[in-house]
This record gives structure tokens, C-alpha cells and sequence, in this order.
């Protein structure tokens, strides 16, 4: 348990910035569920049109370092290689 009045609020900044990253990191994952069923749905312009959607908020997450970058990058590149299958 924090004692000092630091170290109390750092306890209170740290909760308050997990529970907003948290609504960050669920945010960026169900547009990254939208385009997976999309995907599965087997609909080249609708998980293309989400795709565009998806990529400037994972990006984002990246930027307030919500996800790691190599993640995101990791999971844009098999999206983008899954919905490029869908047209051949």
C-alpha cells in the first residue's frame, strides 16, 4: 500500500491511465474483430472497407503506446495478406 502523498497518487494516475487503456486496446481489437468476420464472411469489399477503417486506429494505438508497434504491424500485414486472398 502506498504511504506517501506521491506515491498515493501515482497509484490513483495508474489506475485511472489502465482502465483508459484498456477501453483503448478493446476498442482497436473489435475493429480488428470486424474485419476478421468480414474475412470469414468471404466479402472482399466489406473487409476492405474495414480494413481501411481498422488501420488508422491501430496505428493510433501504437502512438499512445497502447500496443506495441511490431504487433500492430504484425497484425496489419496478415489482415491485408488474408483480404488479398479473398480476391484471388
Amino acid at each position: 500500500m502506498a504511504n506517501t502523498p506521491q506515491a498515493k497518487k501515482r497509484a490513483r494516475q495508474n489506475e485511472k491511465n489502465r482502465k483508459h487503456n484498456a477501453s483503448l486496446r478493446s476498442m482497436a481489437r473489435t475493429y480488428i474483430k470486424k474485419v476478421q468476420s468480414k474475412i470469414n464472411a468471404g466479402n472482399y469489399e466489406e473487409a476492405q472497407k474495414a480494413f481501411q477503417e481498422a488501420q488508422p486506429i491501430m496505428d493510433s494505438m501504437v502512438n499512445k503506446g497502447v500496443i506495441a508497434k511490431n504487433k500492430v504491424a504484425r497484425q496489419k500485414s496478415r489482415l491485408s495478406s488474408r483480404i488479398k486472398a479473398l480476391k484471388a
